[in-house]
């Protein structure tokens, strides 16, 4: 039983990562450029951020000038998620793995899609700090035309978002819209006719599409109609204290001031006196905010994303594993895919009348950068 186990747990595990890396749509799209050393929930990675640097005039001389030091702001990113699937697998099940390079038993399947769909989730859930937006909610994005795409490229240009690696995950309605229009798939206007025979986006606009079935919806938790003002003397920088609210701000709240073009995104409410908060918003208010300038909340919406990579840190550790055994008659292997970077660990474990397989992962995530992302409201 042991030396057929050992034989079959690294086809298992090899070809559980391939499944893996086909359904985590996520982390195939945001910064996992992390260390892969073996770690164990709790567990924290300082994710350093880029400093904003600027040009300076060159005065040639004898002497150089002194040089500028540079500290580099750092995030940390807890890996506090830590899931497992487990599963059987008949005697039949295992020859056919040894046998057939392909097969996958269908429970085997099944666990690496609960914990794809965990990751996802998890990763999507970080839209809470997102505060560019652009679409109407309650209207599903691509409905008539493509406009949704190119003003997502406006508002990360204005966000100064780099133009490579850019990226946008739809739910399956908007999706289906966008198959839908001629901008994105006759052939006679994109020179290729893919769209149609894959069904799927690809490239357009200078950002590449996927759908997702795990894309949320915000309900908004501030009264979008009743009249919400300013109080200035309790804000500045990235506080904002506001008077006139009949129902509570939540964290991921999305807002402008004074009909403004500059979005902000509530990260945190604590109630004031009378129908005041004070909230703690990014980014940091502009400048011209003024007393009595009206605070206006966007309306509850689905929160299709898009983004740079670097607007998210993924980070996916290995766990540990052990070849000979623990002596309870269980074995304990780890893998990680050379592609993607993800880890997975797969135990084996001897119980009464029965073996059970169990897939592992252990992850964290962060939005690390806000402004490098944007929500695309339907």
């Amino acid at each position: 039983m042991t030396n057929d186990v050992s034989a079959v747990m690294p086809k298992i595990l090899a070809r559980g990562l391939m499944s893996l890396r086909e359904q985590a749509i996520m982390p195939r799209l945001v910064n996992g450029n992390f260390s892969a050393e073996a770690a164990e929930k709790g567990d924290t990675i300082d994710v350093p951020l880029p400093a904003d640097l600027v040009a300076a005039d060159v005065t040639p001389g004898s002497v150089p000038p002194a040089s500028t030091s540079t500290e580099l702001e750092k995030v940390q990113i807890e890996l506090n998620n830590w899931k497992k699937s487990s599963f059987h697998l008949t005697d039949k099940e295992m020859m056919e793995i040894s046998a057939h390079d392909s097969f996958v038993p269908m429970q085997a399947s099944s666990a690496i899609r609960a914990l794809a769909n965990a990751v996802n989730e998890t990763i999507h859930d970080q839209y809470k700090g997102v505060y560019g937006l652009v679409g109407t909610p309650g209207n599903t994005p691509f409905a008539t035309d493509s406009t949704n795409a190119t003003a997502a490229r406006k508002l990360l240009l204005k966000q100064r978002a780099p133009k490579e690696n850019r990226f946008g995950v739809l739910n399956f309605d908007a999706e289906a819209n966008a198959l839908d229009l001629a901008s994105f798939s006759d052939a006679d206007k994109t020179g290729s006719n893919s769209v149609k025979i894959e069904g799927e986006i690809g490239r357009k606009f200078g950002i590449n599409w996927f759908s997702d079935d795990h894309v949320k919806r915000h309900e908004t938790g501030a009264a979008t109609s009743s009249s919400i003002l300013v109080d200035i003397a309790g804000s500045s920088g990235k506080v904002l204290k506001a008077t006139g609210f009949t129902s509570a701000p939540i964290e991921g709240d999305v807002f402008t001031i004074a009909a403004g073009s500059q979005q902000y995104v509530v990260n945190s409410a604590s109630a004031s006196d009378g129908d005041s908060y004070i909230l703690s918003v990014s980014p940091a208010l502009a400048n011209d905010v003024a007393d009595s300038d009206e605070v206006m909340f966007i309306a509850s919406h689905e929160v299709n994303l898009v983004f740079n990579r670097d607007a998210f840190a993924f980070a996916n550790r290995p766990l540990a594993q052990s070849n000979s055994g623990d002596g309870l008659g269980s074995q304990i292997m780890s893998m990680t895919d050379p592609q993607t970077g993800l880890s997975l660990r797969l135990e084996v474990s001897r119980q009464y009348k029965q073996v059970v397989w169990e897939f592992d992962l252990l992850w964290g995530v962060k939005l690390v950068r806000p402004e490098l992302a944007i929500r695309l409201a339907g």
